[in-house]
């Protein structure tokens, strides 16, 4: 792995706002990218970034079995990964993966959390734990591709996740996408917490209708302030380059009209013991959803 290359693990980069803010790196930019990146369909994935023809003397991209819907896809992935990082540093985690689920039955493999608590937070939340030291000692920067929609939790009140957000809940897809992006900003506030010397930054695309999830919600482009695909991968992207943090370490919020969001628009993450309830240490992820520990 080339040592001037920036270094970037993605989930969610096979389609959408992922693979297209993949693309623009390796087509757009003028730096050297290494890529780690999981997918459910390796295959798939793998043609369609060799059908970018990029420059592949200066750009990599190292692609690994990846279902977030299955912990213990996550514990093959986290150690394919650091196995193919080696010594190298790790510039951006980049947490892209998002789906759109209802809670109308099981979980697609026994958790007792609906699949997209599964996708959207947990298992995301659980490979950051798996390659934790990696992070701490590459000083990370950690991209949490957030939405607006943290802002509709059903009733403004936090108790209703512990509902909506169990497997079999009869939840629709809205309560449990806004329920569980609003989790996951939980735990961007957790790892803000937990990971010292790394940059935490939760990043919205804006609205962008055309893509898999957002035509789950009913969107079109004639909406207002509607973004293109690509337009809201550049949004995403000024995460990986903005070096005006903002001194509060609890405002990390980029919108994609590139400011950062004033707190009292997500207060209610800021609660430190919601934070906490949300976002269980490896130990007990592992001992809850049954999983052997990995060394």
């Amino acid at each position: 792995m080339s040592t001037s290359s920036k270094v970037v693990l993605a989930t969610g980069a096979s389609s959408g706002l992922g693979f297209e803010s993949v693309k623009q790196l390796l087509l757009d930019n003028p730096e050297p990218y290494t890529f780690i990146l999981g997918a459910r369909d390796v295959k798939r994935t793998q043609a369609a970034f060799d059908a970018l023809n990029f420059d592949t003397a200066k750009n990599q991209v190292h692609i690994f079995p990846l279902d977030l819907k299955d912990l213990r896809s996550v514990q093959v992935f986290a150690q394919n990964a650091l196995e193919q990082l080696g010594q190298s540093t790790l510039d951006f985690l980049f947490l892209a993966a998002g789906a759109l689920d209802e809670a109308k039955g099981p979980a697609s493999h026994g958790s007792q959390w609906c699949d997209g608590l599964m996708v959207n937070h947990l298992s995301q939340h659980y490979l950051i734990h798996l390659i934790r030291e990696t992070l701490l000692a590459s000083k990370t920067r950690v991209v949490f591709v957030s939405s607006g929609a943290i802002r509709n939790v059903r009733d403004q009140d936090p108790k209703t996740l512990d509902v909506d957000l169990k497997a079999n809940s009869d939840a629709g897809k809205f309560p449990v996408y806004c329920g569980s992006k609003f989790v996951q900003l939980l735990g961007a506030h957790y790892w803000r917490r937990h990971l010292p010397g790394c940059t935490i930054v939760a990043v919205s695309p804006g609205l962008v209708p055309d893509t898999n999830l957002a035509t789950g919600m009913a969107l079109s482009m004639s909406m207002a302030d509607a973004k293109t695909v690509p337009e809201g991968a550049k949004s995403l992207l000024e995460a990986f380059t903005r070096n005006d943090i903002p001194a509060d370490p609890e405002q990390i919020f980029l919108t994609s009209w590139g400011e950062w969001w004033a707190k009292d628009v997500y207060a209610m993450s800021l609660d430190t013991e919601l934070q906490d309830k949300w976002c269980w240490s490896r130990e007990e992820i592992e001992k809850a959803e049954g999983l052997a520990a990995q060394s």
